[in-house]
């Protein structure tokens, strides 16, 4: 056993030593009751749960009865989420908790024994199917939560710590997650090619967006003569709906410090950043104090570990620029410059932060890293696809039954994720289209649901992986609307440095807006696609080339109601209001009044018990009248 080993077999008696101390461990003596408490939790109401459980549990006087406070499980849908734990009988898991249930669950639960059936987050499953067992990565959150249909089809990597250990405390990260095990192992091995080759046999693909491999991108620094060198955790995460990165570091932020500082060890790199943005304060919160302890335990620091490998950490904050999730642009962030990219090559692995080499990996990507070196590379790889080792994190959103965070092997059908995962669709409608990878991605429609989720099959068929967003659509949603959404949103947020992007995504803007209004062409069409294929070859960075492709994904697999924008000028889905057009039955209107009193310009008249009709030039489409008629007599046209 050389230093490095004997320090961390140290450091995880210290860590039991203390976590026993603590009573933290003890669910065989001890009623827990634990709560979610993340971004979304909170805003949900978790600190006022929390509070509440905290009173009656003072107010009973019982030493027995420990509280606990865990980051977010992904069920974003049901919070606040709260799991007690009663020794000898199985967790009992409850959702949307507030003020009253809290009491109701304390005193006929906590204090009598019996379950409180009407909180309950409901089963329909009893065992566990995901394939991260053999290593027992997952045995905690399995053992907790496993029991649940929503995470039966999961498989839990990145998120295996989510919703079990306790953020901030590092005894319970080394005792029950097998904490800095990963990192002990590579600093006492002290062998870079072994550690580069292993990231590579892993093939685990950077979860940034692009899906560069890990291994080969630590590789590039490789040979280059400069000496000092940087790595970059990006958490800017700015895609709209998504928030895998944010949950990682409220949630597990240990394991994504583990994966940089392994990271920095790869490459040599004497320091490391976060790059978080303002908008994230409990996630910069958790991080900062999590650094503080790391430094505190010799993990971060001089000599870590004994290995004689110095690394340490900062935060770095942006101020919310969606361009600065491009590595050269969030580079001169950093600087203190503008958020501005530049020209490739060189890449920041060859001449990055002040001009020295830099490694620049995203926060899904670096929680996974301790995982490729606890279950092993070849574990590791044989979880995904040929090409792409492990699970992604996707933020399920829109039409589905089960919205949240989701993990799921490389591979997995869309199918699965849409109908096992997330539940099906919201009041029995059909599926049209999922859009995945944000800003930068597109549409997959209803008839390729079968393809399997990967960086290739989704670019293949127009669409992108991006950082993992993934909205659910139905036959409610219009494709060119959806479109126009996204392109506001990058057009945006252009930094305004390359032609292409800033006056190419306006211009693309302003037909799209023509198309909706009903005053496209056929000839805007084609004018559309043109300037889409155009600024997505002579764009600058990564936010210009991916702009055209949700309109370009949208004319590849929905273009027939681009041409009922402009040549029956109709939105069949109705989102298009400049196409909408109301018209009252007079057969079938009984006169009741509803529908003038809810008009809120009074364009609609009409006697009582006799028919109403709306004056189509004050009309401003609003529907009011189309959702308060009893009668169906508001014909939506």
């Amino acid at each position: 056993m050389n230093k490095t080993e004997q320090l961390y077999t140290d450091l995880q008696t210290k860590s039991l030593e203390n976590y026993k101390q603590s009573g933290k461990g003890s669910f065989a003596e001890n009623i827990y009751i634990q709560v979610g408490s993340a971004t979304c939790e909170n805003a949900s109401g978790a600190q006022v749960v929390y509070e509440e459980f905290r009173k009656h549990i003072v107010s009973s006087g019982r030493n027995d009865i420990k509280i606990r406070v865990v980051g977010c499980t992904g069920r974003c849908s049901h919070e606040p989420i709260v799991v007690v734990f009663i020794p000898g009988q199985d967790p009992v898991i409850y959702c949307h908790v507030d003020a009253t249930s809290a009491h109701e669950i304390f005193a006929n639960h906590v204090l009598g024994g019996k379950k409180v059936d009407k909180y309950l987050l409901a089963s329909e499953s009893t065992s566990y199917q995901g394939t991260v067992t053999a290593d027992k990565l997952a045995d905690e959150f399995i053992n907790r939560y496993g029991q649940l249909e929503f995470y039966c089809d999961q498989t839990r990597i990145a998120l295996r710590n989510a919703g079990v250990t306790e953020a901030l405390d590092i005894n319970e990260y080394v005792c029950k997650a097998q904490g800095f095990k990963a990192l002990a192992k590579v600093l006492a091995k002290n062998d870079i090619d072994w550690l580069i080759n292993e990231m590579c046999e892993s093939k685990l693909r950077g979860r940034g967006g692009a899906g560069f491999p890990t291994g080969k991108k630590w590789q590039f620094v490789q040979g280059n003569p400069e000496i000092e060198r940087y790595i970059v955790c990006n958490a800017d995460e700015g895609d709209p709906g998504a928030f895998m990165d944010r949950s990682m570091l409220e949630s597990d932020p240990f394991s994504i410090i583990e994966g940089i500082i392994i990271g920095g060890f790869a490459i040599s790199a004497q320091k490391g950043f976060f790059y978080i943005r303002a908008e994230y304060p409990l996630a910069i919160s958790r991080i900062e104090k999590t650094i503080e302890i790391c430094r505190k335990y010799g993990l971060l620091g001089k000599n870590i570990l004994g290995s004689g490998f110095d690394f340490d950490l900062e935060i770095r904050l942006g101020a919310g620029a969606f361009v600065c999730g491009e590595e050269t642009a969030l580079i001169h962030s950093i600087e203190g410059k503008r958020g501005q990219p530049r020209i490739r090559p060189p890449f920041p692995a060859v001449k990055g932060l002040w001009g020295k080499p830099t490694i620049i990996d995203n926060v899904e990507t670096l929680a996974n890293v301790p995982a490729v070196f606890i279950m092993g590379a070849e574990k590791f790889h044989k979880v995904g696809t040929a090409n792409s080792g492990g699970t992604k994190v996707f933020a399920l959103a829109g039409k589905v039954k089960n919205t949240g965070l989701v993990e799921v092997p490389m591979g997995t059908k869309l199918r699965d994720i849409v109908y096992g995962v997330g539940g099906g669709l919201l009041d029995g409608r059909e599926l049209k289209a999922v859009q995945t990878g944000g800003p930068a991605g597109g549409m997959i429609p209803v008839d390729l649901i079968d393809i399997e989720v990967d960086y290739d099959t989704l670019i293949k068929e127009g669409s992108f992986m991006g950082s993992g967003g993934m909205i659910i659509l139905d036959n409610t949603d219009c494709m060119v609307d959806i479109a126009k959404f996204y392109l506001t949103f990058t057009q945006d947020e252009s930094c305004g440095k390359c032609t292409p992007c800033r006056e190419g995504t306006r211009r693309m803007l302003e037909i799209l807006e023509r198309i909706t209004q009903g005053k496209g062409t056929l000839e805007d069409i084609d004018k559309l696609e043109r300037l889409a294929h155009l600024i997505q070859k002579t764009s600058l960075c990564g936010l210009g080339k991916g702009a055209p492709n949700p309109v370009l994904s949208t004319l590849k697999h929905f273009r027939k109601e681009y041409e009922m924008h402009v040549i029956d000028k109709r939105c069949l889905a109705g989102k298009c209001t400049s196409l909408i057009h109301y018209e009252i039955n007079a057969d079938k209107c009984v006169g009741c009044g509803a529908c003038a009193k809810a008009c809120p310009v009074d364009c609609i008249s009409g006697e009582r018990r006799e028919a109403h009709k709306i004056d189509q030039k004050r009309c401003i489409k609003c529907g009011s009248c189309f959702n308060v008629c009893k009668f169906g007599a508001v014909d939506k046209l």
